[in-house]
């Protein structure tokens, strides 16, 4: 019973801290690049892909319900032929380089719920699946930036970033 007290105890410090002190020991991980983009050229790491990393994408995608895969070629035909503009968004993501606002009209296009469940597919793939945890925020970041960006053309990227 008095070990239970004492991690009761602690956990509710611990808790208690944590609320007070938000930020404490922690970095603001967000505005770090996940890779640094001039050691990494983002077609590389998309294209990179072996046999077995090939193979299991296609078996994530085989395996996706007919009626979603239906929806995500919806989604991807309201973007247009988004071509560069998905690896722009990937950049964006990735290594802070931002979307150009003709993308962002795309992305727009399809609205915020096709943009997500597209980007999430795409953090599923094997050569981009190990930063999945790390990009909720980021995905999110990238529809507001862009939201601001096209309803007012006046403002420059940086301040869109600012503003979101």
């Amino acid at each position: 019973m008095e070990t239970k007290t004492i991690f009761l105890v602690f956990f509710i410090i611990t808790t208690l801290v944590s609320y007070a002190y938000p930020n404490l020991d922690q970095e603001n991980v967000d505005d770090k690049p996940l890779i640094n983009s001039s050691h990494v050229h983002i077609f590389d790491l998309v294209d990179a892909t072996s046999r077995a990393s090939q193979d299991y994408n296609d078996h994530m995608l085989e395996n996706l319900p007919p009626k979603y895969q239906r929806y995500l070629q919806t989604c991807m035909d309201k973007m247009e032929p988004i071509g560069k503009c998905g690896l722009d968004v990937l950049k964006e993501i990735l290594t802070n380089e931002h979307v150009p606002r003709k993308c962002c009209k795309k992305i727009l296009n399809a609205g915020k719920k096709c943009y997500m469940e597209i980007q999430k597919i795409m953090f599923r793939l094997y050569q981009l699946k190990h930063f999945a945890s790390r990009v909720s925020f980021r995905i999110n970041h990238v529809w507001d930036r862009c939201s601001k960006v096209v309803e007012n053309p006046s403002l420059s990227h940086h301040e869109a970033i600012e503003l979101s």
